[in-house]
């Protein structure tokens, strides 16, 4: 049976048999039963790789052990809010504290990063997913935005649907329109800046 440790654009856990890309945490959202209790524990929202050190991250859901989620790619985990990790992706982190001096001048580190992206990515006074107001234009791509109550990612010309298994549905990108933004803006403007890491940012699905 799936467990519900796989994570939508939208932010939220849901159990799908589909593999992902993408590894990582937001603290121990499962009871001692692994059953999911909450969206988060704390700000540290970090996507990481698959496989590191040959580290075995089985059993999962172990009792007051952070629960391991699972994202399709790397513009999947960063429309939810989260960014590298700082041990398996060092490369990666580096590169992104130092795009983040630039963005947010005198912040600087994760503590700083994750303050910024948790008011970003949480609506102030819930625990639900914050979103934005952009214009369509001028999103990158890796991006995603919120149609039709469904999230799309932003690829060229084009907004490819969003599905746990990799994207399926294809629409091209509406000239001069408003989107409702899910990714945080800080997040946007990473992936404007020309991200690529060492994990997948876009599942092969997108180039289909």
């Amino acid at each position: 049976m799936a467990r519900r440790n796989r994570v939508t654009p939208l932010s939220e856990l849901v159990a799908d048999p589909a593999r992902g890309l993408v590894y990582g945490n937001r603290g121990c959202l499962h009871d001692d039963a692994g059953q999911i209790r909450r969206r988060y524990a704390g700000r540290r929202w970090i996507a990481c790789r698959l496989r590191f050190r040959g580290w075995h991250r089985t059993p999962l859901l172990r009792p007051g052990r952070f629960t391991e989620l699972f994202f399709l790619d790397e513009a999947t985990a960063m429309a939810a809010g989260h960014r590298a990790c700082a041990l398996c992706r060092r490369a990666d982190y580096d590169r992104l504290v130092a795009l983040w001096r630039e963005l947010h001048p005198g912040q600087s580190g994760a503590d700083a990063m994750d303050a910024q992206l948790h008011g970003e990515r949480v609506a102030e006074g819930t625990r639900a997913q914050r979103h934005h107001e952009a214009a369509l234009d001028d999103l990158p791509d890796g991006a995603f935005v919120l149609r039709d109550g469904a999230p799309w990612l932003v690829r060229g010309a084009e907004l490819l649907a969003w599905t746990p298994a990799g994207y399926a549905e294809r629409m091209a990108r509406p000239v001069g329109e408003r989107a409702v933004l899910i990714t945080p803006p800080s997040l946007v403007e990473v992936l404007r800046a020309g991200w690529e890491g060492a994990v997948a940012l876009l599942h092969p699905s997108a180039d289909v």
